[in-house]
């Protein structure tokens, strides 16, 4: 009992993030995997070189990642080009994460969903808490981790700060 209410106040809790070099070092560069989207295609993150990034690690039984991943479709919008968003799911079958996307709607045609079978992404960012977040510059460089979901306005700052600071 002790466990789950740990895990319900752990999980409502405003975002915290986790940038210390203890949890993840910002000067590193984010693993170059490779990954399928819905379709079956592989994509690798270094298709992206020269755009920064906001990864967001999500599957469909969190009951967080749904409003965020609409946040987040609806930041794609306002941020066109200027940035792009990625939803890696955690080892699920691509025909639950399609169910899932197709039943919401919206979310399919501005974010570029991704299944990663293995759950290496997660793996890698040292993950412990859904959903996570970590946004990464222009040279694919982290500059960011979010772990728990975040507010819209919070997405909004930290990828203007993402953009602002690759222009420079």
């Amino acid at each position: 009992m002790i466990v789950i209410a740990l895990a319900f106040f752990l999980a409502m809790r405003s975002p915290i993030d986790i940038s210390a070099p203890e949890f993840i070092d910002e000067s590193r560069k984010i693993p170059m995997l490779e990954f399928v989207d819905k379709a079956g295609a592989t994509i690798r993150l270094a298709d992206f070189r020269g755009t920064p990034l906001v990864i967001n690690a999500w599957a469909t039984w969190c009951p967080f990642c749904l409003k965020e991943l609409q946040d987040f479709a609806a930041v794609q919008k306002e941020f066109e080009d200027k940035v792009k968003i990625i939803a890696i799911n955690r080892a699920e079958s691509s025909a639950t994460v399609i169910a899932y996307s197709a039943e919401r709607g919206t979310m399919q045609d501005e974010l570029l969903f991704l299944l990663d079978r293995e759950d290496a992404w997660y793996r890698e960012i040292g993950g412990f808490s859904m959903p996570e977040t970590i946004f990464v510059d222009a040279g694919g460089v982290i500059k960011g981790h979010v772990r728990g979901p975040m507010a819209r306005e919070e997405m909004r700052r930290r990828i203007q700060d993402l953009i602002t600071t690759t222009i420079q």
